[in-house]
């Protein structure tokens, strides 16, 4: 049965781990043990029975209400199964964030009703960098209605706050959902609610199974390998890389970007066998009529002829965890190169307006960009090709972003 990701998007304290506490103990994914820990968990911190204590890995988690990394949980609900990525709400821990986004079918983003808490600048920023990220479709499940006395108004007026935001950035109306649901009650998660009977669509998991029905993907045809590095053979060397989209076969003529070079597959192997072709998604090893002339880490295949060619100058949209100056460091496809970055316009990632670039500290905000870098690498834009496409952005050695290739 194929793994659907998930990408949990949200503000801390907005019920993310409870929704997923609550669904780990309705579908069964979760073992008495734990459940009888997560219990005798509570009543050690004095506090009512907390499913999301079933999803937190350590102590501190539980005690400082927050997750610290990404956890990941997986749960079945009738043909289809799902691993929620439960990612951190915390500001400074977003670059977790945009690890455990990258993969994502889709996300699903939780939103407090209750009156204090609401539509935050952080959730807006979660739309936006799940956006970014290439994820076009979002449940959003408009969590805690129980404690509005389930209020339809607030309901539609959350709803539609956020729409129009969604629109704003890019994501389509029919690729939106939003559920009310009780997460802590388990409300409106497998079975409707009779609390919420105004609502009249279908429960989040249901709504869930559908998105992941109507999101299954075309194949790209053309060949992309991206080489990882080379192994011994009797005759010198072999290349191995994963086929990233494409098949390759025995006998085919190929093209190695950045270098230029043209030659022929001579043996093919996927998981030390022989095989005449290799498809999507495979790590393959090959011995080619001819060796190359540089590392080939980072270098990209395509099928002879291919109109792609490399370049040392990419436009992108980055988003920013640091203020940085004009000498950076990207991080693409497992090499380190130094460059030149030139801000054109900062994009405000609660509101998605854009304007002039100015001083000032940019952390937590997107900006389109110019990078000069030096040397020429084989990328595509992020639209073409997610691993082509992102990279990562460093100021010496910190984490300073992430990018798409535009």
């Amino acid at each position: 049965m194929k793994i659907n990701k998930v990408t949990l998007l949200g503000h801390k304290d907005h019920g993310k781990s409870t929704l997923i506490g609550n669904m780990l103990i309705t579908s069964g994914a979760a073992s008495e043990q734990r459940i009888n820990e997560a219990k005798k968990t509570s009543r050690k911190l004095g506090r009512r029975f907390e499913p999301g204590y079933i999803l937190d890995s350590f102590e501190e988690e539980r005690q400082g209400e927050m997750t610290i990394d990404t956890t990941r949980a997986q749960v079945k609900y009738r043909d289809v199964a799902f691993e929620f990525i439960d990612v951190p709400g915390h500001e400074e821990l977003i670059k977790n964030m945009i690890s455990g986004a990258s993969y994502a079918s889709f996300a699903l983003l939780i939103v407090s009703a209750k009156a204090d808490e609401g539509i935050r600048p952080q959730t807006k920023r979660h739309i936006f960098l799940a956006k970014m990220l290439g994820i076009d479709r979002i449940i959003v499940a408009v969590n805690k209605m129980d404690t509005i006395g389930y209020d339809e108004k607030e309901f539609e007026r959350i709803k539609g706050e956020l729409g129009e935001f969604l629109g704003g950035v890019g994501i389509r109306n029919d690729n939106v959902y939003f559920v009310p649901i009780s997460a802590y009650n388990a409300e409106n998660l497998s079975a409707k609610s009779p609390n919420m009977k105004w609502y009249k669509g279908k429960p989040l998991l249901d709504v869930m199974r559908t998105v992941v029905k109507s999101n299954e993907e075309v194949e790209d045809p053309h060949l992309r390998i991206l080489l990882q590095g080379t192994i011994p053979h009797e005759t010198g060397s072999m290349l191995i890389g994963n086929v990233l989209s494409g098949s390759i076969r025995s006998g085919q003529r190929i093209m190695i970007l950045p270098e230029g070079a043209n030659a022929t597959v001579k043996d093919l192997f996927v998981k030390g066998s022989r095989t005449k072709s290799a498809s999507t998604g495979e790590n393959v090893a090959m011995l080619l009529d001819k060796p190359i002339s540089r590392e080939p880490r980072g270098s990209v295949i395509y099928s002879e002829g291919s109109r792609q060619r490399p370049s040392d100058e990419i436009k992108a949209t980055v988003f920013l965890t640091k203020e940085i100056g004009e000498k950076i460091t990207v991080r693409f496809n497992g090499s380190n190169l130094q460059g030149k970055i030139a801000i054109n316009s900062l994009i405000d990632t609660t509101t998605g307006s854009r304007e002039a670039p100015k001083s000032g500290n940019y952390a937590l905000n997107a900006a389109d960009v110019n990078i000069k870098l030096g040397k020429k690498i084989q990328a595509e834009p992020f639209t073409d090709s997610r691993e082509l496409g992102r990279f990562v952005l460093y100021e010496g050695s910190k984490f300073a972003g992430i990018g798409i290739i535009k």
